[in-house]
């Protein structure tokens, strides 16, 4: 895959192509990523990119001209271009998936100062929007975006580390600890050393539907209850470990450490 980002800061960049998994990513070519300067293509004579708001307003806009250009410069027949803008979609793990699976060319332009020309929205595919909220530019946002497509890609995550992931089926993932045992009065739950598999697993679902019942309750509106998943959303309504927990535990005892 690769990804185009229009913009007219490249620097902002510098960080985030040098480090973690885009930087392995990159390395590896499971990923291109084409940082493109709006101001290279600028006709003005004093090389300005943007301009005060026809009929008068606060602030600047970015002119169509430079940024259209600076698109065709970049685009092809498969490309999708998409222009980081509060009209959009809201973006979410399922069109991160979408990106990643389906489009082998993705165009990102960065808006800046009060915004972009109106007529630019005409040469863009989809209008895309990472929040309810007013950054000073995209850059922030291509990152975003760049980012959580790049981790779907084929062989740049072991699949099996973004299976259980929040959001990837629907409900946030379930909580995750490391040693020690104890921290400062904090223990990690015994069923997790029982060595019962499918316990763990059982456990772990029920601990992913009740924090996604506590802090996302929104996401529970649209997903599809199993029957399993209905018994153990009943059993968050009591203060009582489960007889399945109970005899998990007691037959892993050997392996639970000592509070």
């Amino acid at each position: 895959m690769k990804i185009s980002i229009l913009t007219l800061f490249p620097e902002f960049f510098d960080g985030f192509l040098t480090n973690s998994i885009i930087k392995r990513a990159l390395a590896k070519d499971q990923v291109q990523i084409e940082i493109v300067n709006i101001r290279d293509f600028t006709k003005d004579k004093y090389g300005r990119v943007d301009s005060a708001p026809v009929g008068g307003g606060a602030g600047l806009i970015m002119k169509c001209q430079p940024v259209i250009d600076c698109l065709n410069s970049v685009k092809t027949k498969d490309s999708h271009v998409i222009l980081l803008s509060p009209r959009g979609t809201t973006y979410n793990q399922a069109r991160a998936r979408d990106f990643a699976k389906n489009y082998e060319h993705l165009v990102i332009i960065c808006g800046h100062y009060e915004g972009t020309d109106e007529r630019i929205n005409k040469y863009v595919d989809e209008l895309v929007s990472i929040g309810d909220y007013i950054l000073t530019g995209g850059e922030i946002g291509a990152e975003i975006i760049s980012d959580s497509i790049i981790r779907l890609l084929d062989g740049v995550i072991a699949p099996e580390s973004i299976v259980d992931e929040s959001f990837e089926n629907g409900l946030l993932e379930y909580p995750q600890y490391s040693e020690p045992f104890e921290y400062e009065g904090q223990y990690i739950p015994d069923i997790l050393y029982s060595g019962n598999h499918q316990a763990i697993e059982k456990w772990r679902k029920k601990q992913s539907l009740k924090l996604t019942k506590k802090y996302r309750p929104d996401l529970l509106k649209n997903y599809p209850l199993s029957k399993q998943e209905k018994k153990l959303m009943d059993e968050l309504d009591s203060d009582e470990t489960p007889k399945w927990e109970k005899e998990a535990i007691e037959k892993g005892k050997k392996f639970i450490k000592e509070k």
